[in-house]
């Protein structure tokens, strides 16, 4: 290995990791958001109701840039 790939892949490491923590942060404050049920009745009627099409939706494509993300 040169120096030019060893430099790319502690790069790519550093950087995957921190996306990584970034992400997992974002989930665990969103969570925690939800969790404190602010909002009255609009929220909770929102949180009571089943997955539309549009939500699932938005579910895959998270799921699919989450999974581009890993294979940085």
């Amino acid at each position: 290995m040169n120096a030019n790939q060893i430099i790319n892949m502690v790069i790519r490491m550093v950087v995957n990791r921190a996306v990584r923590g970034g992400v997992n942060a974002g989930i665990n404050a969103v969570g925690n958001r939800m969790s404190k049920g602010k909002g009255g009745p609009a929220n909770q009627a929102e949180t009571d109701a089943p997955d539309s099409a549009e939500t699932t939706k938005r579910m895959r494509q998270t799921l699919r840039a989450t999974k581009k993300i890993g294979r940085f």
